[in-house]
């Protein structure tokens, strides 16, 4: 079993990214052949710094690596040192139907967000499909945000195979529902586009007034709260703490008598906590570039090796080759 999975270098990780997207592929390394790329091509349709583009690039594969992705178990690379990608992208273009795209829930949030529109926004959905059809993946893990994405990327197989003959392998996705999608501060789903976000390895005094200032309602702490399962606050300690932990706080505030200031503190210090030991794993990490360096072109050689295999069968299929 092949598995895909990639993250957009857009901006520092947070733990919708952790919980949604890099714990549950972790946690699949040990099931199978991973592939995990850093999706820079797919960043260009939001950011348009290069400096930033390639810090960001870099501190991606130092988190990755600082929270657990082994090398010898996975193949990590950067999306654009793959460039056969680019070129399956437009083979798939072909046969993309307009109103497939159209139909996108993630463009229309975008747009609806504020987000500038343009083509590569519009036409995500194909490049994504690129990612996973090149390395023939038959499991792709995403939050439910994307899984509509991966449905796309079926239909786009499906399609192409129907008009050239038995080309690509039809993925599925794996949706981790406890944690598909991670509320950011302000209750939205956790998004760098909202700024809403927790990080991974934020500044301690940063992170814990981003948490302290989490806005929660009027009551008094001696009412007590019959919706507790809904605060903010509870949905994220349930990431961060042992359970039985997150359960104490979420019986506590339901009957009464525990302050939204102690359960903030306590959702700090517990996220502080739970990153103790990636953070000196990164502190390492980012002493020693050059390993990371050869990490990610080790990933790069494996996964363009497969890429052009696939790509040739694609270009021999539709009568390029």
């Amino acid at each position: 079993m092949r598995i895909l999975s990639g993250i957009q270098p857009s901006g520092a990780l947070h733990l919708g990214n952790y919980f949604g997207m890099m714990k549950p592929a972790l946690e699949l390394q040990e099931q199978g052949e991973a592939f995990y790329f850093i999706a820079n091509y797919h960043s260009m349709t939001s950011l348009f710094d290069a400096v930033e583009r390639r810090q960001n690039t870099l501190d991606v594969a130092l988190d990755f690596l600082a929270c657990g992705l082994d090398p010898k178990k996975t193949v990590f690379f950067k999306q654009s040192d793959v460039p056969e990608v680019a070129e399956l992208t437009w083979l798939l273009t072909t046969v993309t139907p307009m109103g497939l795209l159209e139909r996108a829930h993630s463009y229309k949030d975008k747009i609806a967000k504020g987000i500038s529109p343009n083509h590569g926004l519009f036409a995500y959905p194909v490049l994504m499909a690129a990612d996973i059809l090149i390395y023939d993946s038959n499991l792709v893990p995403v939050g439910r945000d994307q899984k509509q994405h991966v449905e796309m990327t079926r239909d786009i197989a499906i399609k192409f195979n129907e008009t050239y003959g038995q080309t690509f392998v039809i993925p599925e996705p794996q949706i981790r529902e406890e944690a598909a999608v991670v509320p950011g501060v302000d209750g939205q789903k956790m998004s760098k586009s909202y700024g809403n976000t927790i990080e991974i390895f934020g500044d301690e005094k940063a992170a814990r007034k981003k948490i302290m200032g989490i806005v929660m309602d009027s009551r008094t702490p001696q009412e007590p709260k019959p919706d507790a399962d809904k605060n903010l606050a509870i949905q994220l300690l349930k990431l961060v703490a042992p359970a039985d932990v997150a359960k104490d706080f979420e019986d506590q505030l339901r009957a009464g008598g525990l302050g939204y200031g102690d359960l903030k503190k306590a959702l700090f210090e517990h996220y502080w906590s739970y990153f103790a030991a990636a953070r000196a794993a990164r502190a390492e990490l980012a002493a020693n570039l050059d390993y990371v360096h050869q990490v990610l072109r080790g990933g790069a050689a494996k996964a363009r090796a497969l890429a052009q295999q696939v790509l040739k069968r694609a270009k021999v299929a539709s009568g390029l080759e």
